[in-house]
């Protein structure tokens, strides 16, 4: 009788009287967190997403302050060593007349000289090979094809045709504007360069003044051009500052009425910024060989 008691109870078989063991399921409910717990949670997670974009954020800034001017920097410097290697490979003295070609016939510059043969003639017809695009008067899209030296900022860097981002200005060149003169042909010679970032070669143009120099040299020649004005500030729509006799179309009081040999210079302003853009203005004051080197 005891024992139906204890297995219809559910008492473990073999227990004895009050001694035995019972089996009892005791069901334990969890707490639910409070809601400071909640808070502490959220607070945390929050902050590691804030720590986790926060390094992200400074490694970007790092990269386009710090790399990307290293990076552009050193390859604008190596690009103006291979272009002066190329050069030395010519007789740097010849520098033929503009008009390109037709220097190389007529008067005694086509007749060879010594008991070789070898004369100028020959020198310009080697020069010619080496660097056809040059010797045209036209360089190719995205070229390389001369050196701007600005003593007053320290700035020497490669001028390519065109002002494309990736090939050009964003590798630290300096970028010539297609359809204006190129250096030494009477209009207006129209560069452009990153103020900040890519090796920003154009950082410290607003510190330029009246009477600074700036050369340019290619193959042929080294042009100097003394500046004359500065614009600080205008709109980027402002495109007559390019023009062949350049003005503002924004600020009229700054133009110039005659034709004449020009350089412009322009970049973004104010820095880290490009809502306006910052014009620099100078005139072709003498023209001569290329010196090696960019000596004075």
């Amino acid at each position: 009788m005891a024992g139906a008691c204890r297995r219809a109870y559910g008492a473990p078989p073999g227990g004895g009287g009050l001694g035995g063991e019972v089996g009892v399921r005791v069901g334990v409910r969890r707490r639910r967190p409070g809601k400071r717990q909640v808070l502490a949670r959220v607070l945390w997670t929050g902050g590691e997403v804030a720590v986790t974009i926060g390094l992200v954020v400074l490694l970007l800034v790092a990269h386009q302050m710090w790399w990307t001017n290293r990076e552009a920097r050193a390859g604008a410097k190596r690009q103006v060593e291979s272009l002066e290697r190329q050069w030395s490979a010519d007789d740097p003295s010849v520098t033929p007349p503009s008009g390109g070609d037709d220097a190389d016939s007529g008067g005694t510059g086509g007749r060879g000289t010594g008991s070789g043969g070898t004369g100028a003639g020959d020198t310009r017809r080697q020069s010619r090979t080496a660097i056809p695009t040059l010797r045209a008067g036209t360089p190719s899209r995205n070229q390389t094809y001369a050196v701007i030296r600005i003593p007053r900022i320290g700035l020497t860097a490669p001028v390519a045709e065109g002002i494309s981002k990736p090939h050009v200005l964003n590798k630290g060149y300096v970028g010539h504007y297609p359809g204006t003169a190129q250096p030494g042909q009477t209009g207006n010679v129209a560069l452009a360069g990153h103020r900040n970032t890519h090796g920003e070669p154009f950082r410290h143009l607003d510190e330029l003044r009246p009477g600074d120099r700036v050369s340019i040299e290619t193959f042929h020649a080294r042009f100097t051009y003394v500046v004359e004005r500065t614009l600080p500030r205008t709109s980027p729509s402002d495109g007559t500052v390019i023009a062949k006799v350049p003005y503002s179309s924004v600020h009229p009081r700054y133009r110039y009425t005659e034709p004449g040999s020009y350089l412009t210079l322009t970049t973004c302003t104010p820095e880290y910024t490009s809502r306006y853009r910052l014009v620099v203005w100078a005139k072709l004051t003498a023209a001569g060989p290329r010196v090696v080197g960019g000596a004075s």
